[in-house]
């Protein structure tokens, strides 16, 4: 059995995280563990690796970063240590134009923006708890790919809250707003 399914009755840290199986991918919400162990589907792929190309062609060069899952994000509380942290995720895809974020662990703290993509597995955590999440550590922009439906919403931030999501087609261009030059063609996304 898996280490966080032995006791499920308590709140786990970043710390237990790290002791845990190395072969199995865990987040921790609010310390409650959840197992990212499904196999993405080739869709989910080759969306994921389209919107990665579009991003590292534009930010090569640029202090700003793009990374994909896994790849472990820290969200801690306002003074907590890292392993004290109960918030771990692993988005499809983020960027951090903060360097000093970045370790050999991941990202510590909430990078500049975010996209996780739908699949049938994480639809629900990610359209509800993670976009919560995500708001109240500040994410300045958060998208969310649905690759059944062929849209995208997109979450930004205002006055410490997200506005109403604007929903973009597959016919159209999102102008990503931490990029003022940087639109993504969702013809490339949803062909």
């Amino acid at each position: 059995m898996s280490k966080p399914l032995e006791r499920m009755n308590r709140r786990y840290t970043f710390q237990d995280y790290l002791a845990w199986d190395d072969q199995e991918r865990w987040e921790l919400i609010e310390g409650v563990p959840s197992s990212m162990t499904h196999s993405p589907s080739p869709e989910h792929q080759r969306i994921s690796g389209e919107l990665f190309f579009q991003f590292r062609s534009y930010l090569h060069g640029k202090e700003c970063q793009v990374f994909f899952a896994p790849f472990d994000v820290r969200l801690p509380e306002l003074n907590e240590s890292d392993g004290l942290s109960s918030n771990v995720v692993q988005p499809d895809l983020l960027v951090i134009c903060d360097p000093n974020k970045i370790d050999e662990r991941g990202c510590k703290g909430a990078p500049d923006f975010i996209i996780e993509i739908l699949s049938p597995a994480t639809a629900k955590k990610d359209i509800t708890v993670k976009l919560r999440l995500y708001e109240r550590f500040q994410v300045k922009e958060y998208w969310i790919v649905d690759p059944a439906n062929q849209y995208v919403q997109v979450y930004l931030l205002k006055d410490g809250g997200y506005s109403s999501p604007v929903i973009y087609s597959k016919e159209e261009q999102i102008p990503v707003q931490l990029f003022s030059d940087l639109t993504i063609e969702l013809s490339q996304i949803f062909p």
